[in-house]
């Protein structure tokens, strides 16, 4: 086994929390490209960029997954990594504008630093080293699209940008699943702390705007009903589902667990992550006037980002069990049918709609789950002891 394998489960490393550190200035970066461009178009683009940018974010968690973090060559190209892309996500404001070009040359240098180690990581592992290179096929003319389009003309870089995101991410299942591997709770640990990263920047987006403005009772219950919304988010994921879902991460093997934590984490954490970073921007645009009523793309994102959240929730449980819940998809539908009602009313009472609904959810979901939340509690409780019990 190479050097630069982790042959057990392991923790994430200090490295892999200072690389993440990045996405929180990244996710501001997204929310203000929004707060500058409140159009239909700037919506479409600042999805784009946060799609990419999560595509960095999970090949990363990919890697460190497999690779040794310890390692000294292992933490230096995560240096460089990370340096890499926080001067892309300075660029995130003008990303299809004047700083294109920069965008695209760190992401593609990012990705060329990303393939490298982890076909050093794999070099003495033939199966491993060779889904590397299949993956490779994909991943480098994706990010070349993104470098393209800087040279391309205004109206066609989104065209391209979508197609980089579509290679990307769903080029590299072609070659099928075979070499990779997924150590369960390093994996779900990696992606539960990306979410708490993107309710962390909600959080941020409720203090700026609440800052620069004045704190009348108006902003105050904003500011009341929008961490009741981002703690609604922190519930709806860690309160429940999140064990549940490294418990089936870990109760599969072979190329069924790979399959299951491309699904589960790096495809479906997409919406999560892309509706909390769209209830940000909502949050900034209401707090700049509570009175006010929102225009049609801050309502839409104040209503559909939490609809967004939840369907993610909905769409791994069909991939879990072939069932879509009752709770959360109606909850979702709720929120996609209270956003034209959002725009002919303040933002103050928007959020309260928003908050009601969220509120309305949880106490379903405690009363209808308190029991196997209870029995996962406990089993959960167990197995820290039992791990604390063995170290």
């Amino acid at each position: 086994m190479s050097e630069f394998v982790v042959g057990r489960e392991h923790r994430v490393s200090p490295i892999e929390l200072f690389f993440d550190l990045v996405f929180v200035f990244a996710f501001t970066q997204v929310t203000t490209l929004w707060l500058e461009q409140r159009s239909w178009g700037g919506l479409g683009r600042g999805l784009l960029v946060l799609v990419v940018l999560w595509w960095v974010w999970a090949s990363y968690a990919w890697l460190t997954n497999a690779a040794d973090a310890d390692t000294g060559l292992v933490v230096t190209t995560m240096l460089f990594a990370t340096a890499a892309s926080f001067i892309a996500a300075l660029t995130v404001p003008e990303a299809f504008g004047r700083h294109r070009f920069l965008f695209g040359a760190t992401l593609l240098a990012v990705v060329l630093a990303f393939i490298g180690l982890y076909a050093l990581v794999g070099r003495q592992e033939p199966e491993l080293l060779s889904a590397v290179f299949r993956m490779t096929r994909t991943v480098v003319p994706a990010a070349a699209l993104i470098l393209a389009a800087a040279f391309a003309p205004a109206p066609i870089r989104p065209a391209l940008w979508a197609l980089a995101v579509i290679v990307g991410f769903v080029g590299p299942q072609l070659g099928g699943l075979a070499g990779w591997r997924v150590e369960p709770a390093h994996f779900a640990e990696r992606h539960g702390l990306i979410v708490i990263i993107a309710i962390g920047e909600s959080l941020g987006a409720i203090g700026f705007g609440a800052r620069e403005t004045h704190l009348g009772s108006g902003v105050m219950a904003a500011v009341i009903l929008g961490l009741a919304v981002a703690a609604s988010f922190w519930l709806a994921y860690f309160d429940f589902a999140s064990s549940g879902v490294q418990r089936l991460l870990t109760e599969r093997r072979g190329e069924e667990r790979v399959a299951f934590a491309r699904d589960a984490y790096t495809y479906a954490h997409v919406p999560m992550v892309s509706g909390v970073i769209l209830f940000a921007f909502a949050m900034r645009a209401a707090l700049a006037n509570v009175h006010a009523h929102l225009s049609i793309v801050p309502a839409v994102a104040l209503c559909c980002g939490s609809g967004l959240y939840l369907l993610a929730f909905v769409a791994l449980r069909w991939r879990a069990s072939r069932q879509l819940g009752r709770g959360r998809p109606v909850a979702a539908v709720v929120f996609v049918l209270i956003t034209p009602a959002t725009v002919h009313m303040p933002g103050l009472a928007a959020l309260a709609f928003v908050a009601t609904v969220w509120l309305g959810l949880h106490a379903y979901e405690l009363i209808r789950w308190r029991e196997e939340r209870t029995r996962r509690r406990s089993t959960a409780d167990a197995a820290h002891q039992a791990l604390e019990t063995r170290a």
